[in-house]
């Protein structure tokens, strides 16, 4: 059996007894390692970025006392089987006072299993999907737009050029994508949009040749799908080398990535849905705003944040929030307090739906659609909908 790597990320001062007394331990997995590295990294990062923050500031204050911050995490290895397993070590040996999920639907809901298990919170910043919040869940948040909502904007963006669009919809065999596609199927219908191709393809796929010879033959001019950043990329790269010949992309959660730009040529014109990125406009009513969390972004890790990011730091500072609006650690308490959000941060609107059918479940974040463009020889991510987010006009056709 593989040992197990605990990685305790605490501030230089971690062997005093003060911090170790009056600190709040909050457990994780990341996957450090497998094929989900690329997002949850970024997303571990804008945690860790709103924790430093936080306890350079003196922690946060609950009931009269200053409490630091302190991570506790394992690399789950993008692997569900062992997911349960560390979850249950974060709270029962570790013993975390809150938990941030694991990155993606398919981990999340396993790690749910654990969390309402011993009551305990745990922030969703990784998992979409709906269905995690349609089985009684008491303590599970989620931060992130519904699944559902994914290629909203794409089909709509998508009808205002292409209102007879002919769509390929390929998409990884995983819970989050096959969540999105089915909710994309009845609006691609309703914008009046024909399918001709509807596939699946296992998550681990490296070579798309055969299907993408499927998506030239059912002459699609229009692709939507794709699954997470190894086979996102991989999809953008082969599209552009098999000369497909469609006019619109939309790959879900790659492009959102600025290591997306080194596919060069290939990731020209491709289209993202996003849960965030650096030119929106939000007013926070706490919190830093969308300039100030990018610029320390920008100065602590050396590249733009992208919606992954940003969504670990809400995860922090929304936790942060609900246990200063309590004045105490108490989960039942903090629990109440996350139950009355309807606030906005640098990430947008937040609330959460109370009702027990689908508890947890966000309800007011607005997602964006971004869109690669090259200019004077560079390529650069825009806003391109809504258009009161856009910083460019949408290109089409792609090429």
């Amino acid at each position: 059996m593989k040992r197990t790597l605990l990685v305790a990320v605490l501030t230089t001062v971690l062997a005093a007894p003060a911090f170790a007394q009056d600190a709040i331990t909050i457990g994780m997995t990341v996957s450090r390692t497998g094929a989900l590295n690329v997002d949850s990294v970024s997303q571990l990062r804008g945690a860790e970025l709103w924790r430093d923050e936080v306890n350079a500031k003196g922690g946060i204050e609950a009931g009269g006392k200053h409490y630091k911050v302190r991570f506790v995490e394992y690399d789950d290895e993008s692997q569900g089987g062992r997911v349960q397993q560390l979850y249950t070590r974060l709270i029962l040996e570790d013993k975390s006072q809150f938990l941030l999920g694991p990155y993606s639907s398919g981990l999340q809901a396993t790690a749910a299993v654990i969390s309402e298990q011993y009551g305990t919170i745990m922030m969703d910043g990784g998992g979409a999907e709906a269905k995690i919040f349609e089985l009684g869940n008491k303590y599970l948040f989620q931060v992130l737009t519904v699944a559902d909502q994914y290629l909203s904007g794409a089909i709509a963006e998508l009808k205002q050029h292409n209102p007879h669009a002919k769509v390929a919809f390929v998409y990884s065999d995983d819970p989050f994508s096959k969540a999105v596609v089915a909710a994309a199927r009845k609006q691609a219908e309703d914008a009046g949009f024909t399918t001709v191709l509807d596939e699946s393809y296992p998550p681990s796929t490296t070579d798309f040749t055969a299907v993408i010879n499927k998506i030239i033959s059912s002459g699609a001019d229009s692709f939507l799908g794709g699954g997470h950043y190894p086979d996102g990329a991989t999809l953008a790269r082969q599209l552009y080398d098999q000369k497909a010949g469609l006019k619109w992309v939309t790959i879900l959660v790659a492009p959102d990535s600025d290591k997306f730009a080194t596919l060069g040529a290939s990731a020209s014109g491709i289209s993202v849905p996003s849960q965030w990125e650096p030119q929106v406009q939000y007013k926070p009513t706490f919190g830093p705003t969308v300039a100030q969390f990018t610029a320390q972004y920008r100065a602590r890790f050396s590249e733009e944040p992208d919606y992954h990011a940003a969504t670990g730091y809400a995860e922090g500072l929304l936790l942060q929030h609900a246990i200063e609006q309590a004045g105490s650690l108490d989960r039942e308490k903090v629990a109440a307090e996350l139950n009355k959000i309807d606030t906005t941060t640098f990430f947008g609107r937040t609330k959460f739906a109370t009702e027990p059918a689908r508890h947890g479940l966000q309800l007011a974040h607005d997602m964006v659609l971004a869109q690669w463009q090259t200019k004077d020889g560079k390529l650069a991510k825009e806003m391109v909908w809504p258009d009161a987010a856009a910083t460019a006009k949408v290109v089409y056709p792609l090429h």
